[in-house]
């Protein structure tokens, strides 16, 4: 690329608040904020109050969705003690308590085989899924949606006291409201984790001979999802101790409204108050890009919203000769269609978006997520034990790539996490009784307890809400996340490192909801470096990653995944993992 075809990293951040806030999509992102200096901290609670608790467990849950709620359940059934911590409650914080369908394959009734299933799947996701974790869903799926049933679960729109149940019944305890922050490595292996109270000044440092992360995905707070309680805190501290993390170019298409940023989420999940319900196979093509390539080629004003609702109309995807080729399943395209352009792949004999969702929509509700278990700690066998030993992740935490980097299955999601879970959990369980435990430091503890509690010391710095809105305005626009090129893509990403060597070092916290809010900002703020530099390596366009620059599929180069770590020197590094070489790295 010529040098006049680049934006340098000064010019970007010195045009970016007037073009990216003119330019971001109504009701999803804010305009870039104001300038803000550095400014004094007046913190309302004593950082040196903090008292410190130290307890022991074999196996440490992190996360109370439904891939928590069976990672404790059966570590605790295979004889390990266990503890679960969660950020939220039991069954009610994550994306948990929407999820309204739970796949289940009966195998007596389907119609479609084993077999014949795996092949639509990889068909639909274009080669990106991990037929293990695939044929996982089919094996387990109606054993994980009987327990279901007998717990309660889908005789009430709550996910609380069904939740409790096993965990009453087997007396499983659980922390909530502990703000996970740290994981402990010691003699290669993870030992422990540290996190501190949202209720009360404390500290809280856990022991555990192995952990299963079952703490969700994450996004950069965008409106219209519920999804601003993950910022994908477990990805980042697995990430931090140098385990390998996977799927950052992928982009979840859940579609936002500009009248009601909810409406499109009640579509696709229905109403909070609806009973929970099974579905059967049918493998899709859903939650892609499409409708903001759409958005791109029509220009605005773009409705967000259902199309059987919006009063604001758009037209469809001009006809022409070029048809994105990532944006369908793969084989040939349809014959003699009658009309070009997108609008053929999406035919009535073509995979379509979300139920209920017309081309008036698009995507960006979810902004900063991945499709479901396509991004996450990268599994280096089928139990979903990840690059560090004692470290399992499961659900939305574990890069499985169940679907790939598209959704195929409604109700995948939810019955993916609750397998997914179960495993881990058993095989954690299973790995903790040999296993002899291994203190963390008291210096490792110490210098954690200084790394939670930096944003109340500091004198003077940046809030968390001012960062958090520099890094939407940089981040959600179409033309960064969604309708990729290496022009814009690198100089987000010189915004984005701004943040992370200036502004993240100087995040300041009053209270423990804003000290809270410090560590997910710097959670985000990495995790917007991991999906530019993916997206960024990715040269070509595949399922929910498109780039203008690199349209069509490359075979040749990218049957991978990508994977990204840390190195010994505390730099980002990315790695190809192809296809068909799992679990070995590059």
């Amino acid at each position: 690329m010529s040098d006049t075809t680049q934006l340098s990293r000064r010019a970007f951040i010195g045009i970016a608040g007037t073009t990216l806030g003119a330019a971001a999509f109504a009701g999803n992102i804010p305009s870039m904020p104001p300038l803000e200096p550095p400014t004094r901290n007046q913190p309302n609670i004593d950082a040196d109050s903090f008292t410190e608790e130290q307890l022991e467990t074999d196996v440490l849950v992190i996360g109370s969705g439904i891939a928590g709620l069976f990672a404790a359940v059966k570590a605790h059934d295979a004889g390990a003690r266990v503890l679960m911590v969660s950020k939220g409650r039991l069954g009610s914080s994550g994306l948990t308590p929407f999820g309204k369908g739970v796949f289940s394959y009966d195998k007596d009734n389907a119609t479609m085989t084993p077999d014949e299933y795996l092949a639509k799947v990889a068909d639909s996701a274009i080669g990106t899924n991990n037929p293990v974790f695939t044929r996982q869903l089919l094996e387990h799926s109606a054993d994980r949606v009987a327990e279901l049933k007998e717990w309660g679960f889908f005789d009430s729109p709550l996910c609380f006291e069904s939740f409790s149940k096993p965990m009453r019944e087997r007396q499983i305890p659980t922390m909530e409201r502990i703000m996970m922050t740290h994981l402990h490595k010691q003699q290669g292996r993870v030992v422990g984790a540290s996190g501190f109270s949202l209720d009360e000044n404390k500290i809280f440092t856990f022991s555990a001979k192995t952990i299963v992360l079952c703490t969700g995905s994450g996004g950069f707070k965008a409106n219209g999802f519920p999804l601003c309680d993950l910022t994908h805190d477990g990805t980042i501290m697995a990430y931090n101790i140098g385990a390998r993390i996977t799927g950052k170019e992928w982009n979840d298409g859940h579609p936002a409204s500009a009248k009601n940023s909810g409406s499109s989420y009640d579509n696709w999940h229905g109403q909070i108050e609806e009973l929970p319900s099974t579905t059967s196979e049918q493998v899709n093509h859903h939650l892609g890009v499409d409708m903001n390539y759409s958005a791109h080629v029509n220009g605005g004003p773009v409705s967000m919203g259902p199309g059987n609702k919006s009063e604001e109309k758009t037209t469809n995807v001009p006809a022409g000769p070029y048809v994105p080729e990532a944006f369908r399943q793969a084989g040939p395209p349809p014959e003699a269609p009658k009309t070009r352009g997108l609008s053929a792949l999406f035919g009535s004999d073509k995979p379509k978006g979300p139920p209920g969702m017309g081309s008036e929509s698009v995507g960006g509700s979810t902004a900063g997520m991945a499709i479901h278990k396509s991004e996450g700690l990268v599994p280096i066998d089928a139990t979903g034990l990840s690059s560090i030993p004692g470290l399992w992740a499961a659900g939305d935490a574990l890069g499985s790539y169940m679907s790939g980097g598209i959704y195929t299955q409604i109700g995948s999601s939810m019955a993916g996490s609750a397998i997914q879970g179960a495993i881990a959990g058993e095989a954690a369980a299973k790995a903790s009784q040999p296993m002899t435990r291994v203190s963390i430091p008291a210096d490792k503890i110490a210098q954690t307890k200084t790394e939670i509690l930096a944003p109340l010391k500091r004198d003077s710095g940046y809030s968390p809400a001012w960062v958090t809105q520099v890094l939407q305005s940089v981040m959600i626009p179409n033309f960064v996340l969604y309708i990729k090129k290496e022009r814009m893509m690198q100089a987000a990403l010189a915004y984005i490192e701004e943040l992370k060597e200036h502004h993240g070092p100087m995040l300041m916290a009053a209270d423990r909801h804003h000290l809270r809010l410090a560590h997910e900002t710097m959670n985000m703020i990495i995790t917007a470096e991991m999906k530019l530099k993916a997206s960024l390596m990715r040269t070509e366009s595949r399922c929910s990653h498109y780039r203008l620059d690199y349209p069509e599929i490359d075979n040749e180069h990218w049957q991978a995944w990508i994977n990204l770590y840390k190195d010994d020197k505390g730099e980002m590094q990315l790695e190809k993992q192809h296809f068909d070489k799992w679990p070995e790295f590059a």
